[in-house]
């Protein structure tokens, strides 16, 4: 067993590779990175795309924003530093979560551009997969499926994500799905076109 020395921390290394795991699981490790305002459609969609490509056989896992708070992220607030927090965690985790060879999709709303650069440092280029949710904050004060907007706009949520603190869009997103145009089965077939093009070997 191979270790690396980091002062008193330690990083090991087993006798089973990435390839090997790839090998076993037939497939290539990627994190799809979903971004984008509350109610863009984050959630729905990742569900939806983990669903489908379990049920073609392909191990992978959701790391959604509100579930990741109820506990790794329990401790954190809202403000910029505790968002810069929770998505280094989360990163950290889709990493460890590639390396055992499986796909992750993120769902975190995420707003800035530099936190995202961190996510894809952490994470590797080569397995980020920047995927932008474009739907405006109007379309998504419409849908307000948790009723945020309407309390962020009464002043009850303070650093609110489009109405009292910034969304930095992608500049140069992997992929860019319109949820405001688009539905559920043409959002996540979109995913698919892109990781068949790309990345991964999956059945049209």
């Amino acid at each position: 067993m191979q270790q690396q020395a980091r002062g008193p921390v330690q990083r090991f290394h087993g006798a089973i590779t990435l390839k090997d795991r790839m090998r076993m699981l037939r497939q290539k490790p990627v994190t799809i990175w979903l971004t984008g305002l509350s109610a863009a459609g984050k959630s729905t969609i990742a569900f939806e795309l983990e669903r489908q490509l379990v049920s073609l056989g392909q191990a992978c896992y959701v790391l959604d924003g509100d579930n990741v708070r109820h506990g790794l992220g329990r401790d954190l607030g809202f403000n910029q530093q505790d968002r810069h927090e929770n998505i280094r965690r989360v990163a950290h985790v889709a990493q460890l979560m590639n390396d055992a060879g499986l796909i992750v999709i993120t769902a975190l709303i995420s707003p800035m551009r530099a936190d995202r650069a961190m996510a894809r440092h952490i994470i590797g280029a080569g397995n980020f997969i920047e995927t932008y949710l474009s739907a405006s904050v109007d379309t998504c004060a419409r849908r307000d499926p948790k009723g945020l907007y309407a309390k962020a706009l009464a002043g009850k949520i303070p650093s609110f994500t489009g109405i009292s603190a910034p969304y930095e869009a992608p500049l140069d997103p992997e992929l860019e799905i319109d949820t405001a145009s688009l539905t559920l089965s043409e959002s996540v077939a979109g995913i698919f076109a892109h990781l068949r093009e790309n990345c991964l070997a999956l059945p049209a």
